[in-house]
Parts: C-alpha cells; structure tokens; sequence
C-alpha cells in the first residue's frame, strides 16, 4: 500500500477535524521558546537573558510534562490538558506583562519557567491516542501505527515551522510581545478542543481494558531513548540561539523565525517520507543511520558567514531531524506498557525540552562571547553525541523490543477468550 493511501486510511479513522485540532494545539509550544528568547532578550538587551529565560521555559516544561503525561495514564487526558492549556495560555500573557512593564530579567526567567511548567506536550499526547484510534483496523493496525507515527513527527516539525515563522513575522511586523500573545490565545482555544476531544475518551477506555503493566517504565533502554530526545533538543537549542545571533547582528533581527523555520522545512518532508521505509530496516538501526546523518549535515553550519548560507544549510540539516525523532518515539511506543504511554511520550518530550535549554543557554554565552559560529559549534557536538549514543544502544533497544514482544504474546495467552 501507497504512503498516500495510508495517510488517507489512517485519517478516515481519525477524522480531518481531530487532525487539524491536534496540529494547532502544539504550536504554541513551538511558538513560545523562541518567543521568549526574542522578548526577554528585547527587553534586556542580551542574549544571555534571552536564551537564559526560554532554557528556564524549556527546563520547567521537561519537569512538569511527565508528571502531567502520567497523570493523564491516570486520569484521563481531558481534565489534565484542558487545565494545562487555560493555565498555560495564562502564563504567556503574565510574562508579555511583565517584559512589557521593564521587570528585570530574573522575574522574567521564573514567570517563563512557571509557564513552561503549565503548558501542555499536545505532541506527545497525540501520539498516545493513534492505537486506540486504529484499533478496529484489523492486520492494518501495526502498519496505520507506524504510519501515524511518521505523521506526528512530520507534524511536530511542521509546527516548529510555522511556529517560528508566526513569531518572526509577528516581531518584525509588531514586537515579539505580539507572537505570545497569539500564541495564548491558539493555547486557550486549540489546547481546550483537544482536550475535549472524543478521542480522548478512546485512550482511557482502551487504557482500562488493558493489562496490568510490567516491570518499570525507566527500563535502560528509555533512559538511553531520552539521552537521544535530550541531543536532539540541544540541537533546537543551540541552531535557534545562533540563528538569532547572525540575524541580529546582519541588522535584520525579525528573520530568525523565518531562518529557524527552514531547519523544519527539510524536516517535515523527510518525516512525511518515512512511512515509505520498509519494514525490513528496524528502527534501532534507522536511528543509528539518522544519527550520523545529524553529524554530517550539522558540519557546513561551521562555514557559513551569511544568511543566505545559512538558509541552506539549516534546510539541509533538516533532513535528519524527523527521521531521529520518529524513530526514537517509535521505540519507546514499542518497548512501553500500554497502561504508561503517555508518561513514556512526555518523558521524551521533557527530555527534548532539557536538550533545549542546554544548547540554548550554552549557545547563548557562546554567541555573546565569540559569534554564530561557536553557538553552531554546540550543534555539531550534539551530532557527535548522537551518533556514539545510537551506535553503543542499537543491541539493547534491539533485545528490548524481542523481550516486549514476547512478553506481550504471553499476556495474551493468558488472557480468557
């Protein structure tokens, strides 16, 4: 079967409307990192205190999504996200407040990490509810898994696309204070329709007739698939933070969404593109391969002195984004019990958001103190990182996948007719 037919089969079932919902209910998130970093490093005047107070958005978001993602397992994800979302939208208009008013940088560091703690991993949780989703799919459902699976990543880029590019327009049309308010507003509402969402209903059913878990969630191996989430958000991190260093000292401040975006662009398309690999190349081993891939294509950002050099380069770069990501969540939806997904899901979001704020804040010293092209530095080691990590965990993520499998054909057996 086509990729395309697939796409259109795994849609039917969901319907255009949760698809839709779903999409505009993560990009405030992605709109909110470099939202900050623009707003407070405006406000202030340096980009310390920028990428200082969006790593403290990052860090708060990476602390609370899991205790929220394994009170959603718990609870049901309506209540958890729709309280997120009101509290969350909340928390962006405090910190455009505050910057507005000229309050110094660490009031705004701590209402930025306070908002980070509420807002919601849409993302992640969107994920969760693709099994239950495709459950009466028959035979087709490993396959309309895989395949949703393919479109949330392409769907987390897109978002870190249009996310950026809504704030670099809205700074260099308005101010930047202007991009989080929008992005409280889409909070408020799309946060709110997801959460109240029908499909909401779907995971906790399929949740209460699942069987009771074994073993632990932070088996060795989703400790190394956070280690991957935790490199790859350094890569965001850092890339974004040197993307707003070159913008701004090319006097065109305003184009760092749009620039940012283009690591995205590349993304989304190869995202998209997964769904056509065979199932003969296992994930672990996809890993590995777009891991070397984020190390490769990280290198040329070392050379580049002009925008639209790095225009290029950032689009390329790109290419191994969505792959890395999909095949990280993927396993960890495999090696998890169905009853803890959702903490499994956010864990890997939180991680993601600690890789953020560490390239960010590590990237924002550097490029105050030496240029773009040592904050671009922050972003190869990430790749270098990635590639021996992938590399050391392929073996075990390929034993834990047999193991769960095979647990799983166990619990069945068991189970009455």
């Amino acid at each position: 079967m086509s990729p395309l037919t697939s796409y259109r089969q795994l849609f039917a079932l969901s319907g255009p409307t949760y698809v839709l919902v779903a999409f505009l209910g993560r990009l405030p998130l992605a709109m909110s990192q470099l939202g900050t970093l623009l707003l407070v490093a405006g406000s202030t005047g340096s980009y310390g205190a920028g990428g200082a107070s969006a790593g403290a958005l990052a860090v708060a978001n990476a602390v609370g999504s899991p205790v929220a993602g394994a009170l959603a397992d718990r609870v049901g994800q309506r209540a958890v996200v729709l309280a997120q979302s009101l509290a969350g939208a909340a928390g962006l208009a405090v910190l455009v407040l505050l910057a507005s008013s000229g309050a110094p940088w660490p009031a705004q560091a701590a209402a930025a990490a306070l908002t980070g703690l509420l807002m919601p991993q849409v993302g992640p949780l969107a994920r969760v509810r693709w099994r239950p989703i495709t459950r009466h799919a028959g035979a087709d459902q490993p396959r309309l898994v895989n395949v949703a699976f393919s479109y949330e990543g392409a769907a987390d880029e897109a978002s870190f696309v249009i996310g950026p590019a809504l704030v670099g327009a809205a700074a260099a049309v308005v101010a930047p204070a202007a991009a989080l308010v929008v992005a409280a507003a889409v909070l408020a509402v799309f946060g709110s329709w997801f959460a109240l969402h029908p499909t909401a209903h779907l995971v906790r059913r399929a949740r209460e007739s699942a069987p009771h878990a074994r073993g632990r969630l932070f088996t060795a191996s989703l400790v190394l698939l956070c280690l991957a989430q935790l490199i790859i958000g350094t890569v965001f991190g850092s890339a974004q933070t040197a993307t707003s260093q070159m913008a701004t000292a090319a006097g065109v401040p305003g184009l760092t969404g749009g620039l940012h975006a283009l690591l995205g662009v590349g993304s989304v398309v190869a995202g998209l593109a997964v769904a056509m690999l065979p199932d003969r190349f296992p994930y672990e081993q996809r890993l590995r391969v777009f891991a070397a891939g984020l190390l490769v294509l990280a290198l040329p950002l070392l050379a580049v002195n002009t925008l639209p050099a790095l225009a290029v380069a950032l689009g390329v770069l790109g290419l191994a984004v969505a792959p890395y990501m999909i095949s990280v969540f993927t396993l960890a939806e495999r090696i998890t019990p169905p009853r803890r997904t959702g903490a499994a899901m956010t864990v890997l979001a939180g991680a993601t958001g600690m890789g953020y704020a560490v390239g960010s804040s590590v990237a924002g010293r550097l490029a105050d103190a030496s240029g773009h092209t040592a904050a671009f530095g922050v972003t190869v080691t990430a790749g270098v990182l990635a590639t021996a990590l992938t590399l050391a965990a392929a073996p075990l993520l390929r034993a834990e996948q047999r193991r769960v499998a095979s647990a799983s054909v166990e619990v069945e057996a068991l189970q009455p007719a």
